[in-house]
C-alpha cells in the first residue's frame, strides 16, 4: 500500500518502517478486534499523513545568477511607491494639528495611547477618537487623489 501512495520503493520502504515503530507504542493503546483491517488503516492514515506534511516538498537547487536579486526593484515599483509617499505627505499636512501629531507619535514614534494623553494632555479616549479619525481622514484623501 505504501508503493501505491508514494510510487517510489525507497520512500515507501521508510514509511513501512516508520509504521512499525508506530506500532509498537499504538498496538497498547488499542483494542483491536480485527488486526488486519486496523493494520490497513493504520499504514493508510500514515501515508496520507506523511503526503500532506511540508517534509515531502521536493528540494530543488535553484543557481542564483537565474534569480533576479533581493536588492533589485523595477522602476515602476519605485516611482509608484515614490508618487504614495508623496501624496501621503500631502495628506498628512491637510489633517488638523492634533490629528497629525497623535497620529505622527503613534505610527512614526511608536507611542501608546496614554503616552500620546499624556504628551498632549488629552484623554485617553478622545487620543483613541483622534487617531481613528485622522486614519479615516488620510484615507479619504488617499482616495480622493489616487
Amino acid at each position: 500500500m505504501c508503493l501505491k501512495y508514494f510510487k517510489e520503493p525507497e520512500t515507501a520502504k521508510d514509511a513501512v518502517m516508520d509504521i512499525y515503530e508506530e506500532l509498537v507504542s499504538k498496538v497498547r493503546k488499542h483494542d483491536i478486534l480485527h488486526f488486519k483491517s486496523w493494520l490497513y488503516r493504520v499504514a493508510q492514515n500514515h501515508c496520507l499523513m506523511k503526503l500532506r506534511s511540508k517534509k515531502n516538498v521536493p528540494y530543488m537547487e535553484i543557481n542564483d545568477a537565474l534569480m533576479q536579486k533581493d536588492d533589485f526593484m523595477h522602476l515602476d515599483d519605485i516611482h509608484e511607491k515614490e508618487s504614495k509617499f508623496n501624496q501621503l505627505e500631502k495628506c498628512l499636512e491637510a489633517l488638523p494639528a492634533l490629528q497629525k501629531q497623535s497620529i505622527f507619535l503613534f505610527y512614526t514614534e511608536k507611542k501608546c495611547y496614554h503616552e500620546i494623553a499624556v504628551q498632549t494632555g488629552q484623554e485617553w479616549n478622545k487620543v483613541r477618537s483622534t487617531i481613528q479619525n485622522g486614519r479615516r481622514n488620510l484615507k479619504i484623501c488617499m482616495e480622493k487623489n489616487g
